[in-house]
């Protein structure tokens, strides 16, 4: 598995494809066509990569700093960046993952376009909908993935407990071991 899915949530985990943000060299986890074919297929979006080129790698970066910014001035309580809400909303408006029912079972297929559109219609629900207001960023420094804090009383710190959880617990603890005895 190439790609991490914290967040339970594909248009939030999307947005950690490109990881440390705040980095001077973020890691950037869809760095080809072939990559964003396996988050398609791994996030189980697709049941097949999707053959993505170029075009559609270019256009789905484009898509998650858009969706990105949003998240952000959501957190922060400012304004929606007026570009940024016209191109997901433009995603949003294209013809999502088709689902599909068969002697197998479920089946889902798609262009990456039909992808990229599932992902925006998520983002806004969640961006325009009472989700919003359960938006978080990840506590660790070296994170920047968002998730919905649905914790008892919402007091969630990071993203997921058995990466970032548990190591800010053990940096802690090392540093406590560290320091002088009082």
């Amino acid at each position: 598995m190439e790609h991490a899915f914290p967040c339970g949530t594909p248009a939030l985990d999307f947005l950690g494809t490109l990881r440390a943000r705040r980095n001077p060299a973020p890691t950037e986890k869809l760095a080809s066509p072939e990559l964003l074919d396996s988050w398609f297929v791994e996030s189980r979006m697709l049941d097949n990569a999707p053959g993505s080129d170029g075009s559609d790698l270019e256009t789905a970066l484009e898509l998650r700093e858009s969706i990105y910014s949003l998240v952000e001035a959501r957190v922060a309580g400012a304004q929606l960046p007026a570009a940024a809400v016209a191109l997901v909303n433009r995603h949003a408006a294209q013809p999502p993952v088709v689902l599909r029912l068969g002697p197998e079972g479920a089946s889902r297929q798609g262009s990456a376009s039909q992808g990229l559109a599932t992902i925006a219609r998520q983002a806004v629900e969640i961006i325009g909908g009472g989700d919003a207001a359960l938006l978080r960023e990840c506590g660790r420094p070296e994170c920047t993935q968002v998730y919905l804090d649905r914790s008892r009383g919402h007091r969630r710190e990071w993203c997921a407990m058995r990466t970032c959880g548990n190591r800010v617990k053990a940096a802690a603890f090392r540093a406590r071991r560290r320091s002088p005895s009082n």
